[in-house]
């Protein structure tokens, strides 16, 4: 395929009528499963692999891509390569599961290692040992952390905005935070749509993983000196300083789930939609199920509110982890109904956090930058 293709697709906006909160709620579910990489991830690194092309295109003439990745933004790199017609070697920390690795080299890798126990380690090793053997072919890929990944992903929200009736937006945006860059663009959009100030955006993170809790807590960035989480996609010890100041707006909520409500967001929306996520999506699923969206809230989802979850999507799940999950976690199967088993269960997990807004702090709308590419590259999909 030639350089002028698009990595990433329009995905569509489910709206049919689900249990997730009561039968009079709308609740839409934004596909981004269907992506060529199988999540959001396409959309940012896609955007991101395009521009790096084209500034390079007039002296560089076979750039090789290179990226560290927990495993999604590995994989989508390796699409939006080859869309681009170009080589692309992944790092990934030795904590991924060998089923990422054998899809990202499946792919079409030009090499996929592993390397150390975190994504930074993976990172510091690509730079320092393997992007200067290519010299200036060499293209540096990031997972999350750039204006340009973020302006990708944001094509997600108008998306969103341009699927839902004009008169009818999206009242509340639900959304998994791993380093930041899906919530940044979710925030990008938002604000050039000028609906910042009416759409609540809920960020959901797994115990264990959970460092935009820890930095909104102390009001500053911070590192998490290890990942606990199983949710391997979230892995990320430190966010971004946009996702903290996103964060400090009045219309965000945050929220930790543990692991075990994020598998049991999995395998009711395989039971339901017969859709399957892993763990980093189904932390999203989970938070609307049983009165967890209206505690993150602190009031009750109204009839008439349109809720959109975010499928951010994700490869690392089969059906028999998800037979495994279920049975592991089978104390939330009946989560309205209290037993010992349950009840004990739950002292094992980290309690739920639900992070407080600071309203003093007025929403901003930045100039963001990327905004008129994002839009043109939108009318290309």
């Amino acid at each position: 395929m030639g350089r002028d293709a698009a990595p990433g697709v329009v995905c569509p906006l489910s709206g049919r009528g689900m249990p997730f909160l009561n039968r009079r709620s709308r609740i839409f579910l934004k596909m981004e499963t269907l992506q060529p990489s199988g999540s959001f991830k396409s959309r940012g690194i896609g955007h991101y692999l395009l521009r790096r092309v084209e500034e390079l295109a007039s002296h560089i003439a076979n750039p090789h891509i290179f990226c560290s990745s927990g495993g999604n933004a590995g994989l989508a790199a390796v699409h939006a390569s080859r869309t681009l017609g170009l080589p692309c070697t992944v790092v990934v920390p030795s904590t991924v599961k060998q089923l990422m690795v054998t899809k990202i080299r499946t792919a079409g890798a030009y090499q996929v290692l592993q390397h150390g126990d975190a994504w930074a380690d993976a990172d510091k090793f690509m730079r320092e040992h393997l992007m200067p053997q290519a010299g200036e072919a060499a293209i540096y890929a990031p997972p999350f952390d750039h204006p340009d990944i973020w302006a990708g992903n944001s094509t997600l929200m108008y998306e969103i905005a341009a699927q839902m009736p004009p008169s009818a937006p999206a009242d509340i945006v639900v959304c998994s935070v791993g380093g930041g860059g899906l919530l940044n663009g979710v925030a990008m959009a938002l604000d050039d749509l000028q609906l910042a100030a009416s759409t609540t955006v809920v960020g959901v993170e797994t115990a264990g993983a959970e460092s935009l809790a820890a930095a909104v807590r102390a009001g500053q960035l911070v590192t998490l000196p290890r990942i606990t989480s199983q949710a391997t996609s979230l892995g990320c010890a430190q966010v971004t300083q946009m996702t903290l100041d996103v964060a400090q707006r009045a219309t965000f909520r945050g929220v930790v789930l543990p692991d075990a409500e994020a598998a049991m967001g999995c395998w009711r929306l395989a039971d339901d939609e017969r859709v399957m996520v892993e763990l980093a999506c189904g932390v999203n699923v989970a938070l609307c199920y049983d009165g967890r969206l209206e505690k993150a809230l602190g009031r009750p989802v109204r009839p008439d509110e349109r809720v959109v979850i975010v499928l951010c999507g994700g490869s690392n799940v089969t059906v028999d982890m998800l037979a495994e999950w279920r049975k592991e976690y089978a104390y939330l199967e009946q989560p309205l109904r209290s037993s010992p088993e349950r009840e004990s269960r739950q002292q094992d997990q980290k309690e739920d956090v639900y992070e407080p807004a600071v309203p003093e702090r007025a929403p901003v709308r930045p100039q963001w930058p990327g905004v008129e590419e994002v839009l043109q590259l939108e009318a290309k999909l």
